[in-house]
């Protein structure tokens, strides 16, 4: 009798993963212990800008347990390249940039509040604190430049002698006749929107682990790119790749801010090989706010020009972007981003961006959840609010009218981006109806005529670029015990991999769920990768999966073919058993067929036809997309914002497993929200950073988000084998302008048109007086 095999993809599984770290028996970075290990304490700038005068050792020196006090003399000249950047990702060339060397120490002069000048060795993590505490820096403040647009009438301190303006890049972009767009308009509007700088709140800081013995270093990192740390610290340290491992065990987070090389990653498994024993750094939660890159923080102009019935004509957007004292690994391909992805969903045939970086005296800019696509979508739809509010057209009606139609699929961008498909207003419409959205209008009406309520009703509809190749690795191997082990390229730090690799091997080979084991985030068990980030995992790395186990089946046909001496492609998979077509009383199992491959004396060719491994190339990008529909209300009296509903309807193609996909929604709508009304990373006037604890950034708590209501349209990619597009920014993307939306939208019979981020009860409470005198 065959059991019929259930349907994995597509189906609500709970993640595999969670049982360990609920109970508290995941192992991150601070749980591996190893003998001997010493601690790395690391001696940081406490001023924004100053030169480095001398470095006094001799107290520290003198404290028991203290094996060694390190800077920049005795490390610098041990490293062979300095710390790694990319640039040029997906957004064409720079019409100047500026590359500066990062040293893992600094010998001239600090940069930043919390750069790093020496570094302590002892045996345990109170005595390096200690010794820390005794060593004496002296420094020589300079001037500070915190702000991307600093004060004219101020002069400017050059960070570093290759830009005496501390200009990093320029890039730029144009398409059409914006000018002539512009001219002719019926109508323009005009936008200045600061953009803040955000920190990213992993739940575990970034940590190091390094032990070197027999010539091989052994890493463990709180990193989302195991393979890409191994690669560039072979660079850096010049030794051959073959002589490192690393190992990214629970990570607790990452965001994109772990997809950089940080100094820590170099200097713990340089002083492993220097001092001969084990060496361990664990940043504390403050540490981590000083040192991790931070995100976002951009000044941004954009100008849109529309015809009398609501047709937008061009774009023009300019963007100073905060690169902070240092590039970080993908630093100058961030921004630019924002002005690639500026025309969002909508049919716009003119537009030009410009875009400048900055290097500014704070923590060095990497990406952060979206990367430049939470920025242009905040923008453009931020935009295209102020051009319904000035036309007296509903915006939900201006939207549809600008809206790709879904006959242009494919569709190529305003700057030349394929976008693969979409059907923006079917999602629109859903999310419409979902809230009953004129019903919604009515009562703001009323409530606006009683002057009771500041109800305010947000709408954002935005899209997104993700799936980046160029490859990813996917291994799939029948044991000899009839299980299955996948090997993946993609290394998570929550998503849930291990869960939804396991539901596509299991469907496509037919295959009990749990006779799958999923390793990956190992350089020594998964040979090639390159890691976990803006949302490829599913359309690239779970691809290589698939079409690993599609090889799979194959070679394990040519073995029932040839046991049951029929031709291959009369073979096929029925419920888990293969079968001569037409004749399903011939039929062999999995268990047979894997018994026959490792038989003694069979076929040797036969193990190898039950395992396959290769990089799946992606055709290109993918372009998820959504509406997302917030209502507020304000409390005149304090300025305070109330969520009363949060309504997504996301669209990233097929989805996998819903349940694992909503979780992804939850949790970037919680960061877009936090954007909009709560967090700030905030620099004083000498650099410092105020907002370097928990105690003084505001991340946003449970009780201040609401209960979401996430729903989907599926629009399949024609691109990969699952026509899924990912969703792990989708939610971070649209629920920032959906939510500012709602609040100017409140606002907006006051007069008021804008607030920048993040809208605090005192910023709404002001321009509410304001308004009101």
């Amino acid at each position: 009798m065959q059991i019929p095999i259930p349907q994995f993809i597509g189906a609500h599984i709970r993640r595999r993963e969670d049982p360990n770290l609920i109970t508290g028996r995941g192992r991150f970075v601070a749980d591996f212990r190893l003998k001997n290990t010493l601690h790395m304490a690391i001696c940081r700038s406490p001023y924004g800008h100053a030169r480095i005068l001398s470095v006094d050792k001799s107290r520290s020196e003198t404290i028991p347990g203290v094996l060694g006090i390190l800077t920049a003399s005795e490390i610098n000249s041990l490293v062979h390249e300095s710390m790694p950047v990319v640039s040029g990702v997906l957004v064409g060339d720079y019409d100047e940039l500026v590359i500066p060397k990062q040293s893992p120490l600094q010998s001239d002069k600090v940069r930043y509040f919390g750069d790093p000048v020496a570094i302590v060795l002892a045996e345990s993590p109170y005595v390096a604190a200690d010794a820390l505490e005794q060593l004496y820096v002296e420094y020589e403040p300079l001037s500070v430049t915190s702000s991307s647009c600093p004060d004219p009438n101020r002069p400017v301190e050059p960070l570093h002698e290759q830009s005496s303006d501390n200009s990093a890049f320029v890039w730029k972009v144009s398409a059409g006749d914006v000018a002539k767009s512009f001219a002719n308009a019926d109508i323009t509007v005009e936008l200045p929107i600061k953009i803040q700088r955000l920190i990213p709140g992993a739940m575990e800081p970034r940590a190091v682990l390094a032990q070197y013995a027999n010539d091989q270093f052994t890493i463990w990192s709180s990193t989302q790119i195991p393979h890409g740390l191994k690669t560039n610290l072979a660079d850096i340290l010049n030794v051959p790749e073959k002589e490192i491992r690393v190992i990214a065990p629970e990570v607790g987070g990452g965001f994109g801010a772990k997809s950089n090389i940080y100094p820590e990653e170099v200097l713990v498994p340089l002083m492993a090989r220097q001092f001969g024993r084990p060496v361990r750094w664990i940043a504390s939660r403050s540490e981590d706010y000083q040192s991790t890159s931070h995100g976002r923080n951009q000044q941004n102009v954009i100008r849109l020009a529309a015809t009398s019935e609501g047709k937008i004509t061009a774009v023009d957007l300019e963007v100073v972007a905060n690169c902070g004292a240092y590039h970080g690994r993908v630093t100058p391909c961030v921004a630019p981003f924002t002005g690639m992805m500026i025309s969002g969903v909508y049919d716009i045939p003119n537009g030009k961006a410009k875009v400048k970086g900055v290097f500014t005296n704070t923590s060095p800019m990497e990406p952060y959840r979206g990367a430049g696509r939470p920025e242009a979508a905040y923008m453009i739809e931020r935009g295209v609010d102020a051009v319904a509010k000035k036309l007296g057209i509903d915006p939900a009606e201006l939207r549809r009218r600008n809206f790709i139609q879904p006959d242009k699929f494919p569709f190529k961008s305003l700057f030349g981006l394929h976008y693969d498909s979409g059907n923006y207003e079917r999602a629109l419409q859903k999310a419409l109806q979902l809230v009953d959205y004129s019903e919604l209008r009515r009562k703001q009406q009323l409530s606006r005529k009683n002057n009771s309520r500041l109800i305010g009703i947000g709408i954002s509809a935005y899209v997104e670029i993700c799936g980046f190749g160029p490859w990813e690795s996917g291994a799939v191997r029948v044991r000899p015990d009839g299980k299955v082990t996948v090997l993946t390229g993609s290394s998570p730090q929550g998503q849930g991999h291990e869960t939804t690799w396991a539901q596509i091997c299991a469907e496509v080979l037919q295959v009990p769920m749990e006779d799958v084991d999923v390793k990956h985030s190992d350089t020594a068990i998964v040979q090639r990768g390159i890691g976990t980030f803006g949302s490829r995992s599913v359309p690239v790395g779970a691809s290589a999966v698939h079409k690993s186990s599609e090889i799979v089946i194959q070679g394990a046909r040519q073995i029932a073919a040839n046991l049951m001496e029929a031709a291959p492609a009369d073979i096929v998979l029925e419920k888990g058993s293969f079968q001569v077509a037409g004749s399903p009383q011939f039929s062999l199992n999995w268990e047979q067929i894997v018994s026959a491959a490792y038989a003694e004396g069979a076929n040797p060719n036969w193990r190898e036809l039950l395992s396959a491994d290769l990089d799946y190339e992606p055709e290109g990008e993918t372009y998820p997309f959504g509406v997302h529909i917030c209502i507020v209300e304000i409390d005149a009296d304090t300025g305070q914002v109330e969520i009363i509903k949060f309504l997504t309807v996301d669209d990233c193609g097929h989805v996998i497993n819903p349940l694992l996909a909503q979780g992804q929604v939850h949790g970037g709508l919680a960061q877009g929200i936090g954007q909009a009304l709560y967090e700030e990373a905030v620099y004083d006037a000498e650099g410092t950073l105020t907002t370097g604890t928990l105690l003084d950034y505001a991340l946003p708590k449970a009780h201040q988000l609401p209960s979401y209501e996430t729903n989907r349209t599926e629009t399949p990619t024609p691109l990969n084998p699952l026509g899924a597009k990912g969703i792990g920014e989708a939610a971070t993307i649209g629920s920032t302008p959906a939510t500012v939306n709602a609040v100017v939208d409140a606002l907006s019979h006051l007069g008021i048109t804008h607030i920048d981020t993040p809208l605090t009860p005192e910023k709404i409470w002001r321009e509410i007086r304001a308004a009101q005198t």
